[in-house]
């Protein structure tokens, strides 16, 4: 199934370094998980997003694509 994310927001504000991270870095991944995302599942779409970010999510807001 794909679900195509409109809006994203991660528990974020330190990198795995302790390091605070800037306003465009926050943006930088915030648009990487933009878009659409193909996955089993509402579940394996937020696992996959987790894992190509490194950063859990807070709130996400998509639409499931029909065709």
């Amino acid at each position: 199934m794909k679900y195509n994310v409109t809006d994203i927001e991660f528990a974020m504000a330190y990198d795995d370094n302790g390091f605070e991270l800037t306003y465009d870095e926050q943006i930088e991944i915030r648009d990487l998980a933009l878009g659409v995302w193909e996955a089993d599942n509402e579940n394996d779409m937020i696992d996959e997003i987790t894992a190509a970010t490194g950063y859990l999510i807070n709130n996400i807001y998509f639409d499931i694509q029909l065709k």
